[in-house]
């Protein structure tokens, strides 16, 4: 078994709006929430006063607690007064996708029984929609402005008394995430107040104080990396967050440029187009201090490109998942520059984990030793909602939560990746990782983007079959080459036996490539 370096904390015994805003009263007129596109400011008082003058008008609606709200937006500076005025209200939150279908919403809607939906006037029809096919819904806010629906602007104005809601941390539900589905039917994770609290005070000692902090938060608040990293996380410790609704290159740059930018929390494309895009170099990055990449691997050339073009220390990286609400390790800022390459860091406070063998899954494995990684701890979720075998087979009755990753721990404790069990290519018995293979296709200048899953040939023998981006200046560049490319560089059993020259790799908003899309037409 291996331990944290880190002092145990204690459980956080708070509802999330209140652990995170604590200290809202201390940070005053600090920015709190700045619109990277207009420069609209909420400031700590004001994000405080407002998430409670929403939760008054939400219980004046009739918001009771242990309902579900949907929370139905893209990045916004009232996504978080939306979100904490619905657990001050006693509502457990679900995330939804902004571009989900009103079919996707609809099912999301009937399986976590929401009566609730906050959107924007952009996504009205969408939610409208969902409703009708779902059902059950009372009403339909919206944070902006539309003809026949609340507005989350008007309810600040609400005279509604503060509602006084008995919240138990420990077993109610604060937040309730889908899981991406890559690898099968999406499910709603039941995450306490609790449980995300204590895994912010569990992140804490590896990320050091970042109250002068100016974080960009492109990547989505309902992804739970998003809403921890770039929400919960920053303003819990009195940082500013950025935010902006999308990525977009130009608009991304130009946000870290205008609004000197000193973190920032990515997924790996993002990490790839610093490394790579021309028009990075339009742009002065230089208030930059560090980045830190999760939710799906990072190879460690890729790291050392974009560190080495913005003259930063190493991409540091971190691992968890939405089960784990959701962090289990980091890269610490203050090691990133030591740690090895690759690395996605060490255990945060309060963790442990086993690595086990994948052959017999009793049998646990030592340094060095690949095997399924196995996480224990306060941050484990409750379990997956009405889906107690779902829950049983992903926990078992000790507590460990089975990752479905494979990875192995150095001497020094630092945990590396190496792919997810059920994306293991079995080549004539040999176990190959696509994520070795799409890092060594990033390395050929003629490729922008890759994937790789296994596809089965005439024999009947899994291969590996890359599906491929090439850069615009590359149109001639024909499977053949790409095949001796990766033939040259790894082992015989190792080698992409099938090109698909694709347009874009179809990922999901975290970052992580969604090869259930790519097998399907295969």
């Amino acid at each position: 078994m291996f331990r944290s370096e880190y002092a145990d904390v204690p459980a956080i015994e708070l509802p999330i709006h209140e652990a995170v805003l604590a200290r809202a009263a201390e940070f005053g007129d600090a920015p709190a929430l700045v619109d990277g596109t207009d420069g609209t400011t909420l400031t700590y008082e004001q994000l405080d006063r407002f998430h409670r003058r929403i939760a008054a008008a939400l219980t004046d609606a009739g918001v009771r607690k242990g309902d579900v709200l949907a929370l139905h937006s893209p990045n916004t500076i009232a996504f978080p007064t939306a979100f904490y005025g619905a657990t001050r209200a006693g509502a457990s939150v679900t995330l939804v996708h902004p571009l989900a279908t009103p079919e996707e919403f609809a099912k999301q809607l009937g399986d976590s029984s929401a009566r609730w939906i906050v959107t924007v006037s952009p996504l009205l029809q969408t939610a409208r929609r969902a409703a009708e096919i779902a059902g059950g819904v009372r009403e339909i806010f919206v944070c902006d402005t539309a003809p026949g629906h609340r507005s989350l602007i008007d309810m600040l104005a609400s005279a509604a008394p503060e509602p006084v809601v008995d919240i138990d941390p420990a077993r109610d539900v604060a937040v309730l995430p889908y899981s991406s589905g890559t690898t099968g039917t999406p499910k709603g994770v039941m995450l306490t107040h609790r449980q995300i609290a204590t895994n912010l005070a569990q992140l804490e000692p590896a990320l050091a104080d970042r109250s002068g902090d100016r974080i960009l938060a492109v990547l989505p608040f309902f992804h739970i990396y998003g809403l921890t990293a770039l929400m919960n996380a920053p303003l819990r410790l009195g940082a500013t967050v950025v935010v902006l609704p999308r990525f977009e290159l130009n608009t991304f740059l130009a946000a870290i440029q205008n609004h000197r930018i000193t973190s920032l929390y990515v997924a790996p494309p993002i990490v790839l187009a610093l490394a790579k895009h021309p028009a990075v170099a339009q742009y002065d990055l230089s208030s930059l201090k560090y980045i830190v990449s999760a939710a799906a691997p990072l190879d460690a050339r890729l790291a050392a490109a974009c560190s080495q073009r913005l003259g930063l220390p190493p991409v540091g990286q971190a691992y968890g998942m939405t089960e784990l609400s959701p962090g289990t390790h980091v890269v610490p800022l203050d090691a990133m520059r030591d740690a090895p390459a690759g690395t996605v860091g060490k255990l945060i406070a309060g963790t442990e984990m086993r690595i086990v063998s994948l052959d017999d899954p009793d049998k646990d494995l030592g340094v060095g030793e690949s095997g399924e990684i196995l996480i224990r701890g306060p941050q484990v979720m409750k379990g997956y909602l009405g889906r107690p075998e779902a829950t049983t087979a992903m926990i078992d009755t000790d507590g460990w939560v089975h990752t479905g990753d494979v990875g192995h721990v150095d001497a020094d404790g630092w945990l590396f990746v190496v792919d997810r069990v059920k994306e293991l290519i079995k080549y004539k018995g040999f176990q190959v990782a696509p994520a070795e293979l799409e890092a060594l296709l990033l390395t050929h200048p003629g490729i922008a983007d890759a994937a790789v899953i296994g596809a089965y040939n005439d024999d009947g023998n899994e291969v590996p079959h890359a599906h491929v981006v090439r850069q615009p200046t590359a149109t001639g560049l024909s499977e053949g080459e790409v095949m001796m490319y990766v033939a040259e560089r790894v082992a015989p059993y190792k080698r992409v036996r099938k090109v698909t020259f694709i347009d874009a790799v179809p990922r999901a908003a975290s970052g992580k490539i969604l090869r259930r899309q790519l097998r399907e037409p295969a």
